[in-house]
């Protein structure tokens, strides 16, 4: 099993809908397309302010193919594939590894909450793990599924080889503090550029694709860091300058409005749904930090997290997408029973949005 580097701030985009309901797939690519300009590290698709559990299963592999379809290749693509069993949930993290997604983002079972006890949340995720054919992020979100992981769970996951990170949707700083804590001696080898950005198989296919010379062939050893070169040592595959680096297990934040505590606490970055309308904003927060600047990283976080707290939180898919349409990508309606907003809250949405548009 191979790992691989998460960082930086990763959209979870929504998907539009023409004013039928139908699936506007045209729009999922003018977005991603977009979403491939921007500093982002990453695309998610199909998580929850994807509308995910609104969509048909065909609706779902439909839209995994037109963000696939329209992202760049430098872009960490995350599917959400997380259902309610361990069948239907591989079945789509199948599919997705098919497309070429790097990572599946897979949400905690939630329906028959009263029976999700340690053992049923331990043998979900492992079996999901053993079986998937590219690395796993358990997806903790309780605002939607009203179920919240403990970090004991999660700290006996990340011992697993292909569970590699979380994404913690919770706001809980010092669970997200803990669970770094508890899982720093977790230590694999992963494949990075030289400059320490992400690299996966289907990037370095990507490349070899383009080049013209064909680049040299990809051998395993070196992506799953099994050749096990030295973390100085830099080599050439498909035209990439490539090296290993250590990461351990990966924790990124889901509350937009905490993120700055939450990379304090040791995430290593963010799946935001506030990033999806304001992805730089969003990003120069992260790019403030990693250059340790505590005081801009915090004063970049103030200036957005009334806006993210009111659009992302509390207005929700509905917000999002209102927002989106603010700022130039497209949002439009989100299937019902979710509500267009008010004219009002509209106004209220583009006041919020008003100095943070980019």
């Amino acid at each position: 099993m191979s790992t691989m580097l998460l960082q930086g701030i990763i959209p979870p985009i929504t998907t539009p809908f023409y004013p039928d309901g139908s699936v506007y797939y045209k729009k999922i690519e003018h977005n991603v397309e977009r979403y491939s300009r921007t500093p982002v590290a990453g695309i998610g698709v199909l998580g929850s302010t994807g509308e995910a559990v609104m969509l048909s299963d065909q609706e779902q592999r439909d839209v995994l193919r037109a963000a696939m379809a329209a992202a760049a290749p430098h872009k960490v693509m995350i599917a959400g594939t997380g259902r309610e069993s361990v069948r239907e949930t591989l079945l789509l993290t199948e599919y997705a590894a098919e497309l070429g997604y790097d990572a599946a983002l897979v949400r905690t079972p939630h329906f028959y909450r009263t029976q999700m006890n340690p053992a049923s949340l331990l043998a979900f995720y492992r079996t999901v793990a053993d079986r998937a054919p590219i690395p796993v992020l358990i997806y903790n979100v309780p605002p939607f599924t009203a179920y919240n992981l403990p970090a004991e769970i999660v700290i006996e996951l990340a011992e697993h080889a292909n569970i590699i990170g979380i994404k913690e949707s919770s706001g809980d700083i010092e669970k997200i503090r803990l669970m770094v804590e508890r899982t720093r001696h977790i230590q694999r080898k992963a494949t990075v550029t030289e400059t320490f950005d992400a690299v996966t198989p289907r990037m370095l296919k990507a490349v070899q694709k383009n080049s013209d010379s064909g680049g040299e062939l990809v051998s395993v050893a070196s992506l799953t860091g099994s050749a096990k070169p030295s973390s100085s040592a830099v080599n050439v595959v498909s035209g990439i300058k490539i090296r290993q680096k250590e990461v351990g297990f990966q924790v990124l934040a889901g509350a937009a409005q905490k993120f700055h505590p939450s990379l304090e606490a040791g995430a290593v970055g963010g799946i935001l749904a506030f990033a999806t309308p304001v992805p730089t904003a969003c990003y120069e927060i992260f790019a403030a930090w990693k250059e340790g600047d505590q005081e801009l990283a915090r004063l970049k976080q103030e200036r957005i997290s009334k806006a993210a707290q009111r659009v992302a939180s509390e207005l929700s898919i509905s917000g999002i997408k209102h927002a989106l349409d603010f700022n130039g990508y497209y949002g439009g309606a989100a299937r019902l029973p979710l509500l267009p907003l008010t004219a009002e809250i509209k106004a209220e949405v583009e006041g919020l949005l008003a100095d943070i548009r980019n």
